[in-house]
């Protein structure tokens, strides 16, 4: 249980000791201001309206009966009935002694231990991934990285486009360069991307192309052994290039986490059954679909989830409801999160009723669409090339390394070319993936190589040169960690901001993986920055007495030791040196 957790149990139970109803919320929240303590309870108000009684008398019966034991020196009333909290500087001293001591800095495996599969990146193969599939990976990814950390068994599902209409269109094109004895591509990616291209021109323009087309998906669909032997050439091609592009943003995803379209095949005509069998079945204009009266039309009529076209066809709605009932009954999951644009809001949310109108998931299973917004230019339009192309992922990581070697050099001229480009890659990669996870990924948001690798405000290079400045106190000092003991004191305003933030590391995190939100951990991260600045300036470390020197020396290593679990936990590597 956090110190946020903890101060709402106790304050609650104050309430209902006070004459509330039981589970009445304490809404305990962080203070805004130093005045108004470190935590303050806010729920009094709204429950003195329904008890009708006074807010400030309720909240005095409360303090008569509250227990905070050695957390708090002073609790007091303010306003109509706010309860201020004041942290006691003995409590903090020993937690923050505990926090130090401890590698996991005291955050608990969480229990019970659920299991959750994450559905995240999906890209479509036979193509390189784009810009667009950024905001999927890598936050989906901080939020694996963080449901680890806290103990709970994640199964990562990569559910990748590779089947259907673009294979077919490959194959066809393939067969016709053979026809006319032309030369067959090169199994490089960026040849299959040129390759499918033409192909895609084709079967858009050559009505026999496309029924050609067509007949190579029913072919590869039947097993045709050739079919599939190229099919699998191009899978492979293309996972050799997601698998560059993970490890360069070092995303946790690997080949064991793909779980393709392709995988449900054979299963998508017993989900048809099922949903017949059902009753959840209506045939409408020779397509075999589901009918819910929630989901309705502009115009008020009922929209349908196509399952199966008059052709016999399938669609991405049945690969859907095959994976969640494949995620129900063979990965007995608890939770499953689908980090996916916020444009298939609608889709999703048919799927899962559909899901469960059909009995394919329980009740008590969640289904969590994880929306995201688009990655915009600075035009406020969806992110592109000077030419209206769209933005290879591979292109754009280039070009960030590029410009942060440009900006490590013009600040370290003399450093040697190895380290530069380590840095460079470092903040490369950091840039890119801070900018998008510290902003809320229900928003669109703005791309700007010029904002995402400024050394001032919420940003990458922000919060590794602050992480490096702190260590640099050590390397400064000459001081090793098992030098440090004593008591750490939280006597100075700075110090005591200062210690307030590094205890508050596992309330964010569980924030994190409850509402899917990475953002929360980058706003805190980026405090908890603001609030050693503050400290740093004001109050000397190395130059202190003791034992105020290793009091503060302290308070220095758990602030790096915190940044770099929360990094860590972003998937963002840290530097000892900028």
């Amino acid at each position: 249980m956090n110190l946020q957790q903890l101060l709402e149990q106790k304050i609650s139970a104050a309430l209902h000791a006070a004459g509330a109803p039981e589970g009445s919320p304490a809404i305990v929240k962080p203070s805004g201001k130093p005045q108004f303590g470190d935590y303050q309870a806010n729920g009094v108000m709204g429950v003195a309206k329904a008890l009708k009684m006074n807010p400030r008398e309720l909240a005095t019966k409360v303090l008569d009966v509250l227990d905070l034991g050695d957390m708090a020196e002073k609790v007091e009333i303010a306003g109509p009935g706010f309860i201020n909290i004041f942290l006691s500087k003995d409590w903090m001293s020993q937690s923050l002694r505990q926090v130090l001591a401890d590698p996991r800095l005291t955050i608990p495996l969480d229990s019970p231990k659920q299991t959750v599969v994450v559905d995240y990146s999906a890209p479509n193969l036979a193509k390189e991934m784009h810009v667009g599939h950024l905001r999927s990976t890598i936050i989906g990814d901080a939020v694996v990285r963080t449901l680890e950390f806290l103990g709970h068994r994640v199964i990562r599902q990569n559910h990748v486009g590779d089947w259907g209409t673009q294979f077919g269109m490959l194959l066809a094109y393939m067969n016709k360069l053979k026809a006319e004895n032309q030369q067959t591509l090169s199994m490089e990616l960026a040849d299959l991307e040129n390759f499918y291209r033409q192909a895609k021109k084709l079967f858009d323009e050559d009505a026999d192309f496309k029924a050609a087309s067509h007949e190579y998906v029913v072919k590869l669909q039947s097993g045709d052994q050739e079919c599939k032997s190229l099919w699998e050439t191009f899978i492979n091609v293309s996972l050799q290039h997601c698998e560059e592009v993970y490890e360069r943003l070092n995303v946790s995803l690997s080949r064991a986490d793909v779980m393709p379209e392709s995988a449900y095949n054979e299963d998508l005509p017993n989900v048809i059954n099922d949903l017949r069998e059902k009753g959840v079945l209506t045939k409408s204009d020779g397509a075999e679909c589901v009918f819910m009266e929630e989901f309705k039309g502009k115009e008020g009529k009922t929209l349908p989830l196509i399952v199966q076209k008059s052709d016999g066809a399938y669609l991405y709605a049945t690969t859907d409801l095959a994976a969640l009932r494949f995620r129900e009954r063979v990965l007995k999951a608890n939770r499953v999160l689908y980090f996916v644009d916020a444009r298939q809001s609608m889709h999703l949310n048919q799927v899962y009723a559909a899901g469960r109108k059909a009995g394919f998931v329980s009740p008590d299973m969640s289904l969590e669409h994880m929306a995201f917004g688009m990655v915009l230019g600075t035009d406020n339009k969806p992110y592109k090339t000077r030419d209206g192309g769209t933005v290879k992922l591979a292109d754009l990581l280039t070009e960030a390394e590029g410009r942060a070697y440009a900006l490590v050099k013009e600040k370290n001229p003399d450093m040697p070319e190895e380290e530069l480009n380590s840095i460079a890659h470092v903040v490369g990669m950091a840039s890119v993936k801070y900018a998008d996870l510290s902003k809320n990924r229900a928003s669109d948001y703005i791309f700007s190589f010029d904002s995402m690798l400024s050394f001032e405000g919420n940003t990458a290079p922000y919060l590794l040169y602050a992480y490096s400045r702190v260590v640099s106190i050590f390397k400064k000092g000459e001081v090793g960690d098992l030098t440090l003991g004593g008591e750490i004191q939280v006597s100075e305003p700075t110090e005591r901001a200062l210690a307030v933030k590094l205890l508050q590391l596992n309330e964010i995190l569980h924030s994190v993986v409850s509402e899917g939100y990475p953002h929360l951990l980058c706003s805190y991260l980026y405090e908890l920055s603001g609030e050693f600045s503050s400290f740093y300036e004001v109050c000397p470390v190395l130059k202190a007495e003791e034992p105020v020197r290793s009091s503060r020396l302290m308070l220095a290593l758990l602030t790096a030791k915190t940044l770099k679990q929360g990094l860590d936990l972003l998937g963002i590597e840290t530097l000892e040196r900028m």
